[in-house]
């Protein structure tokens, strides 16, 4: 049994109706903002039987957390402590899963990532806002024995529900690169920016790791399963969620010109702060000790998205 907070800040009530349409039932939902520590205890007061938690609420723009840093921090951080210190532990063996990131390997000296890559100085301050989440998650878990983590590090994820019931709505201006593809293309904006054709890659854009969303949320159900039925000592451990291949801006663009028979229309700006050259995953670790494996591709996850934008924008 699920119950699901969320303070509604980059979200919307309707994603409920179709969580609720996908399952045939409906999921108890809490209007909560996490940096509320009072509201956050009258929670915990009232379901005291909650036994695992999966932490997804933080900010997420690489370029936003550049501009407004502060609320980054505030937002990432404070969400996580309170969280923490008001979890009912309870003496039983505690599931924690962590929505982590890849910005924590900065700009690796070796690609495919792996895990035990060096961990770089962040990139931008939401790159050092899951850095931090994750060293305060392993030293809890040293002194709570039946903390149990796992930090998922998701590379990038895209695309919708197969059902079209739920998919990547943001608020405002999206700050990721699909949905700006899929809005330019339905003629809610007038260009697409690609930010610097420069880089030292095979065409001048970034390079990164594209995960259909679906993918990315089977790996948390496969991370509780390891966690609940997990036989070792180590109490905090490291998970890449990616597709294990690099695609660049220009690769995703002209992916999704293929799959949805729409020319983009886009232009080359500058470089945007915080953003480093190429990273894509080593899945090795999770393919095995998790036994997960991505199953859809690039082209699968742009044409849902496609999809998606079109019942969204009625095409």
């Amino acid at each position: 049994d699920i119950v699901i907070i969320d303070d509604l800040s980059n979200s919307s009530l309707i994603v409920l109706d179709g969580i609720k349409n996908i399952l045939k039932k409906t999921i108890p939902f809490f209007k909560i903002d996490l940096k509320n520590k009072k509201d956050l205890r009258d929670f915990f007061k009232k379901n005291i039987d909650i036994k695992g938690v999966i932490h997804f609420a933080a900010s997420k723009s690489v370029g936003e957390s550049v501009l407004k840093p502060l609320e980054y921090y505030e937002n990432n951080l404070t969400s996580l402590i309170n969280l923490l210190q008001l979890l009912p532990y309870n003496g039983n063996d505690f599931p924690f899963i962590f929505s982590s990131s890849c910005t924590v390997y900065g700009q690796a000296e070796s690609l495919p990532i792996m895990e035990n890559a060096p961990i770089k100085p962040a990139q931008s301050p939401y790159g050092n806002t899951k850095q931090i989440g994750e060293e305060i998650l392993l030293d809890l878990s040293k002194s709570k024995e039946n903390l149990k983590v796992v930090s998922l590090r998701y590379f990038n994820p895209i695309g919708a529900h197969p059902s079209l019931q739920i998919g990547e709505l943001p608020i405002g201006k999206p700050q990721n690169l699909v949905p700006f593809i899929t809005q330019t293309a339905a003629g809610l904006h007038n260009k697409l920016s690609v930010f610097g054709n420069d880089y030292p890659t095979k065409d001048g854009t970034c390079i990164r790791d594209y995960i259909h969303i679906v993918d990315l949320a089977k790996a948390h159900a496969k991370g509780l399963n390891y966690l609940i039925n997990k036989k070792n000592k180590n109490n905090f451990e490291v998970f890449n969620l990616g597709s294990g291949t690099g695609n660049s801006v220009m690769e995703v663009i002209k992916t999704f010109e293929k799959v949805s028979g729409k020319p983009l229309n886009y232009q080359f700006s500058k470089r945007r702060k915080g953003d480093i050259v190429s990273a894509f995953a080593s899945t090795f670790k999770a393919n095995k000790i998790l036994g997960w494996k991505t199953t859809l591709s690039l082209e699968d996850a742009l044409s849902s998205a496609w999809r998606w934008q079109k019942k969204n924008s009625k095409i």
